[in-house]
């Protein structure tokens, strides 16, 4: 019994593999803000969410032909979108450092801070995201903002469970840190 329904067609995507290029551009404004707006979140830089924006369009376009309709559209997108955002930070040398090659010392699985408490509006958190290091930033983004939990970020960035763990939990705590400290609450 399959309990997922199947994916539907979409003819947008189906007249772009035709060789409709006015649907080429179709889907570009349909997906475009929302792929720039998930590229930025993750490399914090409007030109490089912009090159990531492109290249992922130019390789999408290029494999339209291979989307199978395993997932939306959109989804699979994204995931394009996400890697060369990855491959973006990974090429200005991201700050992950894997926990399982360092002598750190162990970080208490619980933070102090009373997160429930804060009544933040959206637009300040987002200030305060922008802040953090790219590897937090990088960790916080993948699993908040765009639903991986942290098995899939640790097989999308290619570092261990518990670095994601640890950094997660780090980037929680510098993000309360510059909340708090920016009094932003």
């Amino acid at each position: 019994m399959e309990l997922s329904a199947p994916i539907q067609v979409d003819e947008l995507v189906e007249r772009c593999r035709q060789g409709d290029r006015r649907s080429y551009g179709e889907l570009y404004q349909k997906y475009s803000r929302a792929m720039y707006n998930t590229s930025l979140r993750i490399v914090n830089h409007t030109g490089d969410a912009e090159d990531v924006l492109q290249e992922s369009f130019v390789d999408a376009f290029a494999a339209i032909d291979s989307f199978a309709y395993k997932s939306t559209f959109g989804a699979w997108l994204k995931r394009i979108v996400i890697n060369k955002s990855i491959n973006t930070l990974r090429k200005k040398k991201m700050d992950i450092i894997d926990i399982d090659k360092t002598s750190a010392v162990h970080i208490a699985e619980e933070d102090d801070y009373d997160e429930e408490g804060l009544k933040l509006k959206v637009e300040e958190i987002k200030k305060a995201v922008k802040e953090l290091p790219n590897g937090y930033r990088t960790v916080l983004t993948l699993h908040l903002f765009e639903g991986y939990d942290q098995e899939e970020i640790a097989e999308i960035l290619q570092i261990s469970h518990a670095t994601v763990r640890t950094q997660y939990m780090r980037a929680k705590q510098k993000l309360l840190f510059i909340i708090k400290q920016g009094g932003l609450s």
